[in-house]
């Protein structure tokens, strides 16, 4: 593809400080999905360059000029970083993380917070220290949870900080009703964030005997490249322990790579490199540039390092959750027209679109390559991951912005979250059930919802992002 980066006539007077700005207006000119909906990002928005500089200079901030100027009011994902080496870390995995996974949820309607954990990773600061999934925490080095400091007490600059634990009591009102409250204790848990920790998003991979079935249990909490042939490795276990059904587990996984979804996706359902898993639809800019086979994701036979490892499923069952975005949901709509996908759980979050990393190499039409660190303006540091397209299935599905509903609705319950991976854990009990055919062992009511409005994945850099890791090759007229 051949793009000019000055086809709008648009340069900044010199001397003029909005490096930052500037760049953000090209870059996303450019390749933003939502460009034509954007008055302020019309390719004929200003006459001159005066008039291109004086409104650059209006926002002094590059931040608000972003979020406040550049994006459509139905974006809800895309975001930028003052520093595009940590965005890019974080696509591979890699942050300062204590390795404590949460949920927080609201006390009543008093603005007071809670947190109650949903998994630790493993070789973490986390993993050392008293603490497991199913527990709950209200303070944070001693200081009350609340809407307003929850996100400075938790995620802020402090690499270090004593969490205040908590318990549900239960008790029976006048109606004879159950009431669960969360009660503070005296107990205490400190924990550190480690710089460049990397989170292994295989949490568990095991194979489960049903009544005599080979189940293979896949809890993946994150879709990174990086992980590509440890996944490929986990379902040769599966396959050699003789695997003939499949409960894949993303209730809290937000998404990532769309490679490693399609990867997944094969390991699934087979290696049909004919078989279409998804097509690409961008900006009618960039579509009009791109040939229909670049922008279409056949399933795969390698992941580029060796030889598919697939179970050859015609079923999956899928437990997924609010908490489950972007790649998660795609690897579902993917499957959709060749398997039969049974969904367990939740209303998904609805992130259909995907991404790509944006940086001030105007050379390289603003797209972030790491062989061209050199090449990135020094003056501005700013990444972004802004959404650029979207993807649809081979049946041309892709308006899902509400969600995947579910086939079988079935909410977390804070009162037994169980052990992941456990037979009992009531989610996975309820897939285990459909595989069986048998009556219900166990109780599924759910008496304490796990409703929460945020969850400690969502405050990365990368958050939920759906992002192609594949290189465009675009060259400067």
């Amino acid at each position: 593809m051949s793009c000019s980066n000055d086809d709008n006539g648009n340069t900044p007077d010199p001397g003029v400080d909005v490096t930052a700005q500037d760049f953000m207006w090209r870059a996303m000119n450019q390749w933003y999905f939502w460009q034509a909906d954007v008055d302020d990002l019309a390719d004929d928005r200003f006459s001159t360059n005066e008039d291109y500089t004086a409104f650059l200079e209006s926002y002094t901030d590059p931040e608000s000029f972003f979020f406040e100027t550049l994006l459509f009011e139905e974006d809800r994902f895309s975001f930028a970083n003052e520093d595009y080496s940590e965005l890019v870390s974080s696509l591979s995995g890699i942050s300062q993380s204590n390795g404590l996974e949460f949920g927080l949820g609201l006390i009543g309607e008093s603005g007071d917070v809670f947190g109650y954990v949903q998994y630790v990773w493993p070789d973490s600061d986390a993993s050392t220290k008293d603490i497991q999934r199913g527990e709950f925490f209200t303070r944070v080095d001693g200081v009350q949870l609340t809407v307003d400091n929850y996100i400075e007490l938790l995620f802020g600059d402090n690499s270090t900080y004593t969490l205040g634990i908590a318990n549900i009591e239960s008790s029976i009102d006048e109606n004879g009703e159950t009431i669960n409250t969360i009660v503070n204790t005296d107990r205490t848990v400190d924990l550190t964030k480690i710089e460049n920790q990397v989170e292994d998003p295989i949490l568990i991979a095991e194979t489960l005997d049903v009544n005599g079935t080979k189940v293979a249990y896949l809890m993946y909490n994150r879709f990174l490249s990086s992980f590509n042939e440890a996944l490929n490795q986990a379902f040769l276990k599966f396959k050699n322990e003789g695997a003939t059904e499949l409960v894949l587990d993303m209730r809290y996984n937000p998404g990532g790579s769309v490679n490693t979804s399609r990867l997944l996706a094969s390991m699934i359902y087979g290696t049909n490199t004919n078989d279409v898993y998804i097509k690409q639809r961008w900006n009618d800019k960039i579509q009009a540039e791109f040939s229909d086979e670049f922008l279409t994701d056949y399933f795969a036979s390698s992941t580029g390092s060796s030889a598919i490892n697939s179970l050859n499923l015609s079923r999956v069952f899928v437990i997924a959750t609010e908490d489950s975005a972007s790649a998660s949901e795609l690897v579902m709509n993917g499957l959709d027209p060749y398997i039969d996908v049974i969904h367990i759980g939740e209303t998904t979050r609805g992130k259909n679109e995907f991404s790509i990393t944006l940086v001030d190499d105007s050379e390289n039409s603003f797209i972030y390559n790491g062989d061209r660190e050199g090449n990135i303006n020094s003056q501005n540091s700013w990444g972004l991951q802004p959404l650029v397209g979207r993807n649809e299935n081979a049946d041309g599905f892709f308006d899902y912005t509400a969600g995947l509903a579910p086939d079988i609705e079935l909410s977390e319950d804070l009162t037994n979250l169980g052990v992941l991976g456990d037979i009992n854990e009531p989610l996975l009990a309820r897939a285990l059930q459909e595989i069986s055919g048998g009556a219900a062992k166990i109780d599924f009511t759910v008496e304490m919802p796990a409703e929460h409005f945020t969850s400690s994945r969502l405050h990365t850099p990368v958050k939920d992002k759906m992002y192609l890791e594949n290189p465009l090759q675009l060259n400067k007229q």
